[in-house]
C-alpha cells in the first residue's frame, strides 16, 4: 500500500532559538533516512491544497489566534517559557493546520487511506486560549473537529502516545462523546495532567482514557497497556477514523523524559492500530508528528511507524 506523506519541517518559517529542543533537525534528518530507505517507493510525497480551517475557531478563541498573529507581526516572542513565536511562525502554524485538515479530507474522500504529516510546530499541548509546551495551535484537535463538524463523522478516535500528556487535546473534547481521546504518557512529567481518574465529564464521561506510565517503562509495559486497555476501549467505541499524535519522545534515547521504548514499540503500536482501523474504519488513519528530540531515535521510530502504515 502506498501512503501519503506531508513534509512541513519549516526550517525557514519557524526556526528555533539557539539551543531550543523543538527545532527542524529533529525531523529533517529522519525524513532523509526515510527517503533513502527500502520503503521510500511506498510513500507518496504530497503537496496539500486549500482547506477549510474554520474549525480552528472552534478549538481556539479568535482573540488568541489574533494574538499569535500580532506577536509574529511585531517580531515574535514567547507564549510561555518554552513556546516561541518568530516573525513567520504564525504562517508556519497556519500551514500546519491547513495541511492537517486537508489530509483528513483526503482520507475521507478516499484519495488516500493513510497519511503522515511530518510537520511542526507540534500541537497537542495548545489550549483554547493559550499556547504551551512548544505548541501554538492544536493541529490534531482542529482536524478532529473538522471531521466531525464538516465531514459527517460521528466517532473519531485520537490516540496520543507522545511521552507528555496531550492536555490541550483532552480538554478540547472532554465533555463530548463524538471524539474519544486515549493517551499513554509518562507520569509524573510535564504538564502534570493525564491522571487515570480523568475520564471525561457530562456527555463525554468514559470517552477519555488516560494510561499513565511510570518512569522506566519499556516495550513490554506499553504492549500490555495496548492489549489490555487501549485496544478494548477503541473496539467498543468503534471509530470511523483514527488520528494519532505520534510523538517519538518515549524513546530510550530521548533527553526530555524517562521512558525506555525501542523502535519495536512503535512497530507494535502502529500494527495494532492498523489492524483495528481495518476492522472498524476501512483502514483510515491520519498520523501527526508531535514530540521527539533525539534525531537518530526519531529516524528509527519514524521508519518503524511508516513501515506498518504501508502494510496491506
Amino acid at each position: 500500500m502506498k501512503i501519503g506523506l506531508i513534509k512541513l519541517v519549516h526550517e525557514d518559517l519557524h526556526p528555533a532559538p539557539p539551543g531550543h529542543p523543538e527545532n527542524s533537525l529533529r525531523m529533517s534528518g529522519a525524513l532523509k533516512v526515510i527517503e533513502n530507505s527500502d520503503i521510500a517507493g511506498e510513500i507518496e510525497i504530497l503537496t496539500p491544497g486549500d482547506a477549510d480551517i474554520g474549525a480552528l475557531f472552534h478549538i481556539h478563541e479568535k482573540r488568541y489566534v489574533d494574538g499569535v498573529r500580532e506577536c509574529a507581526e511585531n517580531g515574535g516572542g514567547y507564549l510561555d517559557a518554552d513556546t516561541y513565536v518568530g516573525k513567520r511562525s504564525f504562517a508556519a502554524a497556519m500551514k500546519m493546520i491547513s495541511a492537517t485538515v486537508w489530509a483528513g479530507d483526503s482520507i475521507v474522500d478516499g484519495s488516500y487511506e493513510r497519511i503522515f504529516v511530518a510537520g511542526r510546530p507540534p500541537g497537542h499541548h495548545a489550549e483554547r486560549s493559550m499556547g504551551m509546551g512548544f505548541c501554538i495551535f492544536n493541529n490534531i484537535a482542529v482536524a478532529a473537529e473538522h471531521l466531525v463538524r464538516n465531514r459527517g463523522l460521528s466517532r473519531v478516535a485520537i490516540i496520543d502516545w507522545d511521552v507528555h500528556h496531550g492536555n490541550g487535546t483532552q480538554n478540547a473534547f472532554y465533555g463530548r462523546n463524538d471524539v474519544m481521546f486515549v493517551s499513554l504518557h509518562q507520569s509524573p512529567l510535564y504538564p502534570g495532567t493525564g491522571r487515570a481518574s480523568e475520564t471525561g465529564e457530562g456527555a463525554g464521561t468514559g470517552y477519555t482514557l488516560n494510561i499513565p506510565m511510570v518512569p522506566g517503562s519499556g516495550d513490554n509495559e506499553y504492549a500490555e497497556a495496548f492489549e489490555k486497555k487501549l485496544i478494548p476501549a477503541l473496539e467498543e467505541f468503534g471509530p470511523e477514523m483514527i488520528l494519532i499524535s505520534a510523538g517519538f519522545d518515549a524513546r530510550n534515547e530521548d533527553p526530555l523524559a524517562s521512558i525506555n521504548l525501542t523502535e519495536n514499540a512503535y512497530s507494535f503500536m502502529t500494527r495494532n492500530l492498523v489492524d483495528l482501523a481495518e476492522r472498524n474504519c476501512s483502514g483510515r488513519i491520519l498520523s501527526l508528528f508531535e514530540g521527539g528530540y533525539d534525531p537518530r531515535a526519531n529516524a528509527e521510530s519514524l521508519y518503524a511507524h511508516l513501515k506498518e502504515l504501508i502494510r496491506e
